[in-house]
């Protein structure tokens, strides 16, 4: 444990991704005159972007346990209003996604008391059950199941699925001694995000065949396959270290990230293509959305999640 009631694996995990940033800032001004005027641009603003989203993240973990959640409500409040700002709504529904917004505060509230047995039910099952329940009281049957299915799905994915993330910060520390759930966080987090990275530069690198073309064309199987494995024996290098994961348990939850970020960004692409947009927002220069930036985790939180819990809680 540091002076600043940090465990020291979190702190130097933090001090590691800011020395990357520091690469990936001087990559980016080494190839200022190799890269035409768009595509410099479009890599400075990713690269300054991802200062700004590490610097908040490494706020957020480092102060205290409640602040972290009160993030990840803010992130899940984001996403979950920027999906709605994408997908149709009937104007008799507002009401409705009033009650959607207010089970944010109370999934997040249920984590703050380590509360499992309503956390895995509250979204899924009452949310499930209530909310239709609410568009029938309204009386409107035109597109019930169009905005029944909509809103439903969007808190899964914005609220259930992210909230995974929040509630490792309450597992048992005893479990992770001395480095407790900020280190499962950080390791879920980091290589969720290193896995797209990778997974772009190995597609870029000689991606040759696409994986799914009417979905997401730029995504290769060569991209696939590299960024998997990267991140599988990235997951091995540092799953001993951040996690109570042995060796194999830590390269096996390198590949199921490594697979289920991939399903994740593409699921998230394909309700994009169906929408007909390119990017759910313009909030993060160069990234795009919200849910451009988490769409990977959408898949990977609940996964490792129980992948985790089951192995050792």
């Amino acid at each position: 444990m540091s002076d600043f009631g940090v465990p020291a694996a979190v702190l130097a995990a933090l001090a590691g991704i800011l020395g990357l940033l520091v690469v990936a800032s001087l990559a980016t001004a080494v190839l200022r005159h190799r890269l035409n005027e768009a595509a410099h641009r479009e890599l400075r603003q990713r690269v300054q972007s991802w200062w700004v989203m590490v610097t908040i993240f490494a706020i957020a973990i480092v102060l205290s346990r409640n602040v972290s959640l009160a993030f990840f409500a803010f992130v899940s409040f984001l996403a979950f209003k920027e999906y709605l700002s994408l997908i149709p709504t009937r104007r008799v529904d507002r009401q409705v996604i009033f009650w959607a917004y207010l089970l944010i505060p109370l999934q997040y509230v249920t984590i703050g008391h380590a509360w499992y047995g309503m956390f895995v039910i509250l979204v899924p099952v009452y949310g499930f059950l209530l909310l239709p329940m609410r568009m029938v009281l309204l009386g409107e049957t035109r597109d019930f199941l169009r905005a029944a299915g909509t809103l439903h799905w969007g808190l899964m994915a914005t609220v259930f699925s992210l909230s995974h993330v929040a509630y490792l910060l309450v597992l048992p520390e005893a479990v992770n001694a001395g480095i407790g759930g900020a280190g499962l966080v950080l390791f879920l987090v980091f290589l969720t995000q290193f896995n797209d990275v990778a997974q772009y530069v190995w597609g870029k690198a000689c991606g040759r065949h696409k994986a799914l073309p009417t979905v997401s064309p730029g995504k290769t199987v060569e991209g696939l396959v590299g960024g998997v494995l990267t991140t599988t024996v990235l997951g091995g290098l540092l799953g001993e270290w951040l996690t109570p994961l042995s060796l194999m348990e830590s390269f096996l939850a390198g590949l199921l990230i490594g697979v289920a970020g991939f399903i994740g960004d593409v699921t998230v692409s394909a309700l994009k293509r169906d929408l007909g947009v390119k990017d759910s927002g313009s909030l993060l220069p160069g990234h795009g959305g919200i849910l451009d930036r988490v769409d990977s985790l959408v898949y990977t939180a609940p996964l490792f999640f129980h992948f985790v819990y089951y192995l050792h809680y």
